[in-house]
C-alpha cells in the first residue's frame, strides 16, 4: 500500500512532506488503520520539534513486527543477542537540524516487548507506541543517547513532541 502523508508546518518556508509506509509484518497490533492514525501524529509533532527542513519530499518505513525477528536485527546490527523495543535504520546519516534525505530510513518495533513494557510502565499502549514512533524518527534526524547532553536533548524532543499531542510526560 501506497503511503500516505504526514505534514508538519515548520516554518513559513517549506513544510515537510514525508511519504510513510507502514507493514505490519508480525505481532498483536491495533488495526493498520489505527497505527497509520498513531504514526502520523508522532512524525508531525517529531519533525515540528526537531526543527526538521525540507529541500524535497522524503519517506519513511515502519515496520510491526515481534520479538523474534527484532532480536535478529539487534543481533546483526548491534550485536546485542535479545529483543528490544525499537530499533532505527537511518538510509542516510543525517545531523540534527540537516534538511531531510529523500529517504529517511527504517524504523522497526517490536510487539511483545512493546506490549509488556506498556503494562509494566501503566501506559496505554497506544500512547508507548506514539513515543517509539518519535523516539525512532529523532534518531533517524541525527539525534542520539549515548552521551548525557545528547539524551537530555532528545528527551525533550520526545517531551514536546508526546506534549503536543497531549500524552504524559514517559520519563516523569
Amino acid at each position: 500500500m501506497a503511503g500516505r502523508k504526514a505534514t508538519a508546518e515548520v516554518s513559513s518556508v517549506r513544510k515537510p512532506e514525508i511519504s510513510i509506509d507502514i507493514a505490519i509484518e508480525a505481532g498483536d497490533w491495533p488495526t493498520k488503520r489505527r497505527l497509520r492514525s498513531l504514526v502520523e501524529k508522532a512524525v508531525a509533532a517529531a519533525i515540528l520539534e526537531a526543527g526538521a527542513l525540507s529541500r524535497q519530499p522524503s519517506e519513511l518505513s515502519i515496520v510491526f513486527s515481534d520479538d523474534a525477528h527484532i532480536k535478529v536485527l539487534n543481533a546483526g546490527w548491534r550485536g546485542k543477542d535479545k529483543p528490544t523495543n525499537v530499533l532505527s535504520f537511518p538510509a542516510f546519516t543525517v545531523k540534527p537540524g540537516d534538511a531531510l534525505p529523500p529517504m529517511l530510513g527504517d524504523i522497526v518495533l517490536a510487539a511483545e516487548t512493546v506490549a509488556r513494557e506498556s503494562e509494566m510502565e501503566g501506559k496505554s499502549l497506544e500512547h508507548h507506541i506514539t513515543h517509539l514512533v518519535i523516539h525512532g524518527l529523532l534518531h533517524l534526524l541525527g539525534h542520539d543517547h549515548e552521551e548525557e547532553g545528547q539524551a537530555e536533548r532528545m528527551e525533550g524532543l520526545e517531551r514536546a513532541a508526546l506534549a503536543r499531542l497531549a500524552i504524559p510526560d514517559p520519563y516523569a
